[in-house]
């Protein structure tokens, strides 16, 4: 009995005393703050992550909201001024910050095959040699309704959704954040995927606007920044023409076209040209085209696309995503994906119109990341809520503007970037990408009409995968070379 009192004493009331010190340590108010290492190239890479809400209060000082962030900073005596600072988001609207933050920038990614397939369960999350943290600071935020961003006290979640108070929202976390952890003198850079491209161009405004913040850069991935230019609505031809290309690359990676097409590169170019004369020419003319040209048209469409001629005539010479995914391999009983149209599915049956789900979606990415960044939350950054995280959530829908029924950012755009000649932009897009067409964003920055001398601000890269082109290893990898790349120019011009 003496013996089990001072093991009792010695032993385990000292470890438990121990490991709650050890949480106290690790706690800064509502935050978890812990240390970690990584290997990056030759050197080992030491940073803090910063875990846990940003309390978002109204100026007398009553509490609106938490924001939830997770912020990577590299450790030692650093010099604001020479340290960049990046802030990252996604889209959706309703999606959290996990894909950039597990796919491509964050320490950790998601560990899946080498051309972008899933593993199988449970799902993994390894070390990432392709971080974007050597360069950077980064700073990953959850708009409102995902991950664990929520409304507090009496507001409604209504206060901060919608494209109009996303981005006061999102821009006054941004705002809050360079105060409160004295960042303003940092070389600034704003990184959004997807619908997070729009709320990245709005801020470039709003930024600017409201609080005289001017970044530096600009990182646009999947970038939309005019809806009209996708949405394929009855009465909007549009987006014909520039989702053409896309549909023309899907097909020739699924080996659907003439063996004449062996190069992509050469296929796209002449699509392209296409796209933009003959084909949007015949669209504009709707019912008032000829016999003979809707037939030549109709000739161009099945060598591009490798559908039926008889398909493409019942489609009124217009190709819809969810369709063309059902159609192109029918007959083999499969689908093929919207986000990342390399990804194959099977449906229920198939004689149907349009396909079931989106296999890239369902298949490929979102039980792995969901997996991953639950886990990866919990375990390695100590951090602890019960509420779900909200990956990819409807609840913010619609996210209605005050513009008109096309939402188009690139006027703000074209505004910030005059107004601060400095700032670089760069965009990255797959060829594989049908959520937003590669083809219709360069439509859409050529149509800015920027003052020449700003055109050089901008600049294009392209990837052989789809919106998420990072889960495809050797896009990754080019990705991580084209960052380089951009961050470079844009801190060569500070002095």
């Amino acid at each position: 009995m003496y013996m089990r009192l001072l093991v009792l004493i010695f032993v385990i009331i000292p470890t438990v005393l121990f490991a709650q010190k050890d949480v106290k340590e690790w706690k800064e108010g509502n935050l978890s703050v812990t240390k970690h290492q990584l290997k990056i190239g030759n050197d080992i890479f030491n940073y803090t992550a910063t875990t846990g809400y940003m309390p978002i209060k109204d100026e007398k000082d009553t509490m609106k909201a938490n924001l939830f962030f997770i912020a990577y900073t590299k450790d030692g005596d650093l010099d604001p001024a020479k340290r960049p600072i990046l802030f990252s988001f996604n889209g959706g609207p309703g999606s959290s910050s996990v894909w950039l933050h597990m796919g491509a920038l964050g320490p950790k990614v998601v560990l899946m095959k080498e051309d972008g397939n899933t593993l199988p369960p449970p799902y993994k999350y390894v070390d990432n040699p392709d971080t974007w943290l050597d360069k950077a600071d980064i700073v990953f935020i959850d708009p409102m309704m995902t991950g664990f961003t929520r409304p507090s006290g009496k507001s409604s979640q209504n206060e901060f959704t919608g494209f109009d108070n996303d981005i006061q929202f999102v821009g006054d976390f941004i705002r809050l954040y360079l105060s409160r952890y004295k960042r303003w003198s940092s070389p600034k850079f704003i990184a959004g995927e997807s619908y997070g491209t729009t709320r990245a161009a709005g801020l470039s405004g709003y930024l600017q606007e409201r609080y005289g913040l001017y970044v530096n850069g600009l990182i646009l991935i999947s970038a939309i920044l005019d809806f009209g230019t996708v949405r394929t609505e009855r009465g909007n031809d549009v987006p014909f023409p520039f989702g053409l290309p896309t549909f023309a690359a899907t097909s020739w990676y699924h080996k659907k076209l003439d063996p004449r097409y062996s190069n992509l590169n050469s296929l796209l170019q002449e699509v392209q040209q296409f796209a933009t004369t003959d084909y949007a020419s015949a669209l504009i003319k709707g019912d008032k085209i000829s016999e003979a040209e809707r037939n030549t048209i109709i000739n161009k469409l099945h060598d591009y696309t490798g559908l039926s001629k008889d398909y493409i005539d019942q489609t009124n010479l217009r190709l819809y995503v969810g369709q063309y995914n059902k159609e192109l391999l029918r007959k083999e009983g499969k689908t093929v994906g919207r986000l990342d149209t390399r990804i194959i599915g099977q449906d229920y049956n198939n004689a149907g119109a349009s396909y079931d789900y989106d296999p890239s979606n369902d298949i490929a990415i979102y039980g792995a990341y969901a997996a991953a960044i639950n886990d990866y939350i919990r375990r390695d950054l100590k951090y602890e809520n019960d509420i779900p995280y909200e990956i990819l959530t409807g609840r913010v829908r619609p996210w209605t503007n005050s513009q008109d029924k096309y939402l188009n950012v690139a006027e703000t755009l074209r505004g910030a970037m005059v107004k601060n000649n400095y700032l670089k932009v760069w965009i990255c897009n797959g060829y594989y990408d049908m959520a937003t067409p590669y083809f219709a964003t360069d439509y859409v920055i050529h149509h800015m009409f920027l003052p020449k001398n700003l055109q050089k601000n901008i600049s294009f890269t392209y990837y052989e995968a789809g919106h998420m082109m990072y889960i495809h290893k050797q896009s990754l990898i080019k990705m991580r070379k084209d960052y380089n790349q951009f961050m470079n120019d844009v801190l060569s011009e500070i002095q």
